[in-house]
């Protein structure tokens, strides 16, 4: 860790490791007795070298950076931001790790095998000889995990400054910046929401409400990372929706870690921010509400029926459950019983005919008994649900559960195969077949044989692979079922309905680069590459903290 003399110096940046490095506070002093010495160059070398920076040059904004991302869609939200960033900087994002001169890995602490997959590709980047910056929750919730020394981290609350921390990683500085974000005592929700993005599908949007929840559940690990509810004001909310309609988006997910949370720390709430996002909303174009638990949607129903109705809103809601047993429920802190999430469901499901309501379920959590389980499977039974998440329970370091009397690994998994046999006993669209519905087309499948949309009730549906449809409103007639999915076939005489306002940006277009962020990165990317390849010669390298002051004077009149 570095000194105070070094936390004078370097404000939030943590830790700084070369081998090679003076002490801040050598650098610092250095400076003030620096005398620049002029050496005269043959003017032809000297532009020769401006042109062409040599193979082994270390100038950040020229290298190729791979971004992997694991985890919610608030994550991917995260990382389509960095993605911008980078890219407005000057560095190609590449979709080949393999070609890469950097790796940016994006994690999830939600389970065991999110966070083995990031350090497996840890390793892989290591063994690669990538340069590697590590991003997400995992990181963010346990620091010094010993996979982690010596690698550069950027926080969750931080992904505005990840140019920063590739630059001085792309220099052989290891950088971890873990603040977080205040503003007059109060934390903020994140990030600025009008930073530069590069969206994985340049049809939808991503937008984060909140960050951090105001439960204490008992196996969360990523409340050690996001932390407690902070929320984002609604105007930039609905500013950053007007934005993305604007660039051809025709679908909005709304996410957090409890939508249901949003504003109780601002003095607002969900259904005063819905309504004014549906104002702003093209025809023909749809909004996704993220996942919400039971205990903050309850006093909000009737107005969340209302919403749910709304022809712009998909009338789909995802609410965990995580267990029908009160006594596991309490074990959790769910802060809510079965009763309470029974009386959600059955009030939306009869004030909105047809609505999805999607659901997680953890098995094999701590104390969890026969009785308990057959509890969950009865649920399921009962409600089925179209869309399930079921879980197997692993213990996260440093939590509470992970220190409780664990259910044996093999009845874990017996019970994780019961519950999918349960699941997949019943077809939940058999009886959808011959109906006409109008659906909205967003992707492709992932065997590129159809296009996806989904209908009035965020079903998905395959429609044929006609490139008129993406993008559009369709009217189809449904000809076939399966568990997760049905088939339309579109109406030949029905008008295909365009709800973006304008055109979709192309794949990897960087979403927010206004034309006067275009002039200044501009700017200051050809004044930053003619000062470092003349470095060498004709004045001292920048120490760390005076490039990263450059790099924050360079945003603070946008973003920061």
């Amino acid at each position: 860790m570095p000194s105070a003399s070094c936390d004078a110096l370097l404000d939030d940046i943590e830790d700084i490791v070369s081998q090679e490095d003076s002490k801040p506070k050598d650098r610092h002093f250095a400076r003030k007795h620096v005398v620049p010495k002029v050496r005269r160059r043959n003017a032809q070398q000297y532009l020769e070298e401006e042109s062409s920076p040599p193979s082994d040059s270390t100038i950040p904004g020229i290298q190729k950076i791979w971004i992997r991302t694991w985890g919610c869609s608030h994550n991917n939200s995260d990382g389509e931001y960095m993605a911008g960033q980078l890219a407005a900087y000057g560095y190609k994002i590449t979709e080949n790790a393999s070609d890469a001169d950097l790796w940016l890995l994006n994690s999830c602490t939600v389970k065991n095998p999110a966070e083995d997959h990031f350090r497996n590709s840890i390793k892989k980047a290591q063994e690669e000889n990538k340069k590697v910056v590590l991003a997400g929750c995992v990181p963010q919730a346990q620091p010094r995990q010993d996979y982690l020394k010596g690698l550069s981290v950027i926080g969750v609350q931080q992904i505005d400054r990840v140019v920063e921390v590739v630059e001085e990683t792309i220099k052989g500085h290891s950088v971890r910046l873990l603040g977080q974000k205040k503003e007059n005592g109060r934390r903020l929700g994140g990030a600025r929401l009008d930073l530069p993005k590069i969206r994985k599908n340049p049809l939808i949007e991503i937008i984060s409400i909140n960050t951090g929840c105001l439960n204490a559940c008992t196996y969360c690990k990523t409340k050690h990372a996001r932390g407690n509810l902070a929320s984002y004001p609604i105007d930039e909310l609905v500013d950053r929706a007007k934005q993305s309609f604007q660039e051809g988006v025709c679908e909005i997910w709304l996410t957090s870690e409890d939508t249901g949370a949003y504003g109780r720390d601002i003095g607002t709430d969900l259904p005063t921010l819905l309504w004014k996002l549906v104002d702003v909303i093209p025809e023909g174009a749809m909004l996704r509400l993220g996942m919400t638990n039971p205990p903050y949607i309850l006093e909000h129903l009737q107005e969340m029926a209302k919403i749910l109705n709304h022809p712009r809103v998909y009338a789909f809601l995802h609410i965990p459950v995580q267990s029908a047993s009160d006594s596991v429920l309490m074990a959790m802190k769910r802060e809510y019983c079965v009763a309470d999430f029974k009386s959600v469901v059955d009030f939306l499901k009869e004030k909105v005919p047809g609505i999805t309501i999607a659901t997680d379920i953890i098995c094999g959590f701590p104390g969890e008994t026969d009785q308990d389980f057959q509890e969950t499977v009865k649920l399921v039974e009962e409600y089925k649900f179209p869309s399930l998440f079921i879980n197997q329970f692993y213990p996260r370091p440093g939590t509470p559960a992970a220190k409780m009397e664990q259910v044996p690994a093999h009845m874990k998994k017996q019970r994780t195969k019961d519950l999918s046999q349960v699941f997949h006993s019943y077809n939940p669209y058999d009886h959808k077949i011959g109906e006409r519905q109008q659906v909205l087309v967003t992707e492709e499948s992932f065997d590129s044989k159809f296009y996806v949309a989904h209908n009035r009730f965020y079903e998905q549906v395959l429609v044929p692979k006609n490139p008129a449809f993406m993008g559009k409103m369709v009217e189809v007639d449904i000809y076939e079922s399966g568990k997760h999915f049905m088939k339309g076939q579109p109406v030949s005489d029905a008008k295909v309905y365009t709800p973006s306002i304008s055109k979709p940006l192309a794949k990897g277009e960087v979403s927010g680069l206004t034309e006067e962020l275009r002039n200044k990165l501009g700017h200051h990317l050809s004044s930053t590459s003619r000062g470092s390849s003349s470095s060498r010669t004709m004045r001292p390298t920048p120490s760390l903290h005076q490039d990263c002051a450059l790099r924050v004077a360079m945003y603070s009149q946008k973003f920061l």
